[in-house]
């Protein structure tokens, strides 16, 4: 079994992980076969921003179990659908416990798929050519050996959620802003011990 460090920890199969996902299997699979791998199409860019707007004050575990919930409700987190929401489907959001019932937050998705739309028109690449463009549509490669060398927000992640904001963008602050950008492999931030640091270190756009 691989050595157990302060930066990962080792679960049954032998393999070393960040910490943070510990031992449930759901977090587990997430952290293995998501975070952290690039993301290059639009929507999904803009769901998973959505989802970590509404992890604010909460863990990302509780917003992974409700994934799916948030997905059939906000119309599989269509843009085009959201920002014709009515009064009257808000407040069915409002009433539905499958997701999480904040009402700044579910007014918020609407706002941000109005930006959302905007950005797709008026930028190269749309969406996430909008994002990737402050990388230079390269991820960036973190060396972090343990978790608390981390940060929780950078001068970078500062300067997006800047714009957003001034976009029309809600829940989208500096931390919320760096969270997402691990999550969609904009950064790697998987620790040096961890088994996906490497893997996810060779993930490339693809071509087309």
């Amino acid at each position: 079994m691989a050595k157990k460090t302060i930066a990962a920890v080792a679960i049954d199969d032998g393999r070393c992980r960040c910490t943070w996902c510990g031992t449930d299997p759901l977090y587990v699979n997430y952290h293995d076969t998501e975070w952290g791998v690039p993301e290059w199409d639009s929507r999904a860019l803009f769901e998973k921003l959505i989802l970590d707007g509404f992890q604010a004050g909460l863990s990302w575990i509780t917003i992974l179990r409700k994934r799916d919930n948030f997905r059939k409700a906000f119309d599989g987190f269509a843009p085009e659908k959201i920002v014709r929401y009515t009064p009257k489907k808000l407040d069915a959001l409002m009433l539905d416990e499958g997701i999480i019932r904040n009402k700044a937050k579910i007014h918020g998705t609407v706002a941000n798929a109005r930006g959302w739309l905007e950005i797709m028109e008026t930028e190269k690449g749309g969406f996430s050519g909008y994002l990737w463009k402050y990388l230079d549509g390269k991820p960036l490669q973190n060396n972090w050996v343990q978790k608390k060398h981390v940060p929780a927000e950078t001068p970078l992640s500062q300067t997006i959620s800047k714009d957003l904001r001034k976009r029309g963008f809600t829940f989208v602050g500096p931390t919320i802003v760096y969270a997402f950008m691990q999550a969609v492999g904009m950064i790697n931030d998987h620790t040096t011990d961890c088994f996906r640091h490497r893997d996810v270190q060779k993930l490339k756009k693809p071509r087309g």
